[in-house]
């Protein structure tokens, strides 16, 4: 079998016929074929569009090839004379695991010996020919001022914790050479920021669309047989699935417009209370839903509320508590709310067995998750709700509870701990029947035993 370079391309062949041909290869021909990105291993919808543009926007599926497109533009960005390039991800783990040493991270794209020094302690990665990569987080949006760049990466910028602040640092560093650009690898979220850059609203903007399935052949049968069983046509397939930006849910309780008019960069100093909430899933397997864990504070006038983290896990008990605790730490937070309806006194058992003299106040349901939510969802309307930064996870939850019931897949586990979170530090909004007495053991920030 024979291809013709450029016409006939080695990923558009089935899997046998790939094999086929790879093995009429010498080595050195499999080397040079395997790094051979434009000529033979990238799809059409993965080559940087021609044109004069500012921002390249790969809004696409998990599984497009995001990742590998980033990596592989960087590559022909320092070939083609970019000396000081940003790599920006949701965190440093992420910046780090996924951009540079993941499977299809930077360091994955050159033949043996032309790869990029990388050095982890300097956050910095430095190319043969003096090109010379800087890498940054989305949580610490202060790192990108003062340098300046001649391109940018960033990485799943829908799920950002600080987005639209990172993303403005950028801006103002992407000021070297002559025509400095940007390419952004994410799966969309209906955010400020995203709507912006595909509106036009930052610069000239080319926009690669795609989904999961377009790369289904590069993918293992059993990811796409179980992921499209248990997602196609959901709210959660379209948008992680076939990258759609989603509108609002009707008669939604909460949408990103309104949670997006409260975000904060910073929550006060001088906050009243802290909480740690905890919604336990019920069982631990594989399959089983997160434990939420979400941290609010109040106001020193107990006005307004802040969401301060979600730490919210799968796990074993022993690693939700562990989990809760640490945060609970952390913050200094007054008490742990814990969610009893599901595990009773185990629950409580749990925190107790890790440290005996942590403050507990156990809350117990006894109407719907969506009346619970209704009183919460007013103080956000009301402006009294803040989030600090963004919680992706947590919003979407968030924005799939109706008056009507959650029209999520799953269970809305940080949903609902930030709702025991809220009505704990609120008391005017509690509606549970006053028969029910919460546990509360005094307050204690000595820390670990």
């Amino acid at each position: 079998m024979a291809l013709q370079s450029g016409a006939e391309k080695l990923a558009n062949l089935s899997k046998e016929d790939r094999a086929e041909f790879i093995a009429g290869l010498t080595e050195d021909e499999c080397e040079a074929l395997l790094y051979d990105w434009r000529g033979f291993n990238a799809r059409p919808t993965q080559i940087a569009p021609s044109g004069d543009w500012d921002i390249w926007l790969v809004s696409a599926g998990r599984g497009f090839g995001k990742t590998r497109i980033g990596a592989e533009w960087i590559r022909e960005q320092v070939d083609g004379g970019c000396r000081r390039i940003a790599f920006i991800g949701e965190t440093a783990a992420d910046t780090r695991d996924v951009m540079v040493e993941g499977d299809s991270g930077i360091l994955s794209v050159y033949p043996s010996g032309e790869a990029p020094k990388y050095e982890p302690s300097k956050r910095r990665l430095t190319w043969p020919n003096g090109a010379v990569a800087t890498l940054f987080n989305a949580t610490e949006p202060g790192q990108l001022r003062g340098p300046q760049f001649d391109c940018a990466w960033s990485d799943e910028l829908a799920k950002w914790r600080y987005a639209r602040p990172t993303f403005d640092q950028l801006q103002f560093g992407l000021r070297l050479g002559d025509n400095p650009q940007q390419i952004i690898t994410t799966t969309p979220r209906p955010i400020e920021v995203i709507k912006s850059i595909i509106a036009g609203g930052e610069g000239v903007v080319a926009l690669t669309h795609g989904n999961t399935m377009d790369n289904a052949s590069n993918l293992a049968a059993k990811f796409l047989k179980k992921i499209i069983a248990k997602y196609a046509g959901t709210r959660m397939g379209r948008q992680e699935l076939d990258a759609e930006i989603l509108g609002d849910i009707p008669n939604a309780l909460w949408t990103l417009t309104i949670i997006d008019a409260g975000r904060v960069r910073e929550a006060p100093d001088d906050m009243a209370r802290i909480v740690v909430a905890v919604d336990p899933a019920v069982t631990f397997t594989e399959d089983s839903d997160h434990h939420g864990i979400i941290a609010v504070g109040t106001s020193a006038d107990s006005e307004e509320a802040y969401v301060l983290r979600d730490a919210s896990i799968k796990g074993t008990p022993e690693e939700w508590a562990r989990a809760a605790i640490s945060l609970y730490d952390e913050l200094q937070a007054d008490c742990i709310v814990v969610e009893v309806n599901q595990g009773g006194d185990m629950v409580s058992s749990t925190i107790r067995t890790i440290r005996s003299n942590i403050p507990i106040k156990e809350v117990r349901a006894s109407r719907g998750k969506h009346v619970r939510a209704e009183p919460v969802s007013s103080f956000y309307q009301q402006g009294r709700i803040h989030h600090v930064g963004a919680f992706p996870d947590l919003e979407n939850e968030m924005t799939m509870m109706t008056s009507a019931g959650y029209q999520g897949e799953n269970s809305p586990d940080r949903l609902d701990a930030l709702v025991w979170a809220i009505t704990s530090l609120m008391p005017s909004l509690v509606r549970e029947e006053k028969k029910h007495v919460p546990i509360i053991i005094p307050r204690n920030r000595q820390g670990p035993m």
